[in-house]
């Protein structure tokens, strides 16, 4: 509670202050928005072999750029909300910007099974945590990524022994969290 209390503290400070920053002059609004991107404190870990995975757009990228089709990694990912493809088999598709290009793009998708997630609009703040796949040929049954790579399994994992969970954060909103029955669940580590 009290860290949840520190959080909330320090990003209305934040606001705040770059509220301020902009009525004296001191940095324009893309400025300040910029300080208050990089101050952003995490509410949740995420994980890659039980070990706590920072934000790795930058592998990310790299993946996409050089690796085989289907070739597999953990990823953590921060960016921007582009587009919301068509939704099918219960699954939510994103792509997401977390490079400066317009081309550096991942397609995040979301299980709707493990909770609901309302519609999100392009420019939301997107953060993701599972697993990603380079996806530039058919695979699988599955079709290629609209945006050559996916970052899936945004959610607990039914077995958590075996396979490690992820997450799905939109605007500050935490995703995927829920059981696969509808119950929430908070027990679990990330």
């Amino acid at each position: 509670m009290c860290s949840d209390f520190s959080r909330r503290s320090f990003h209305l400070f934040s606001g705040l202050m770059s509220c301020l920053f902009i009525v004296l002059g001191f940095c324009t609004p893309a400025q300040a928005y910029q300080v208050a991107q990089n101050s952003r404190i995490s509410s949740i870990e995420c994980a890659a072999n039980t070990k706590p995975l920072p934000v790795n757009n930058q592998a990310v990228l790299a993946w996409k750029a050089s690796s085989p089709n289907q070739f597999r990694d953990r990823a953590h990912i921060e960016g921007v909300l582009v587009q919301t493809y068509a939704d099918h088999s219960g699954h939510h598709h994103y792509k997401v910007q977390i490079g400066q290009s317009n081309s550096e793009t991942v397609e995040v998708i979301y299980n709707e099974s493990f909770g609901q997630v309302p519609a999100a609009n392009p420019g939301a703040h997107f953060e993701a945590c599972g697993d990603y796949i380079t996806s530039i040929l058919p695979a699988g049954g599955y079709p290629a990524s609209p945006d050559g790579a996916i970052i899936h399994w945004v959610h607990l994992s039914p077995k958590p022994n075996s396979h490690e969970s992820g997450f799905m954060i939109i605007d500050g909103k935490l995703y995927g969290m829920q059981n696969e029955n509808g119950s929430q669940n908070r027990h679990r580590k990330f």
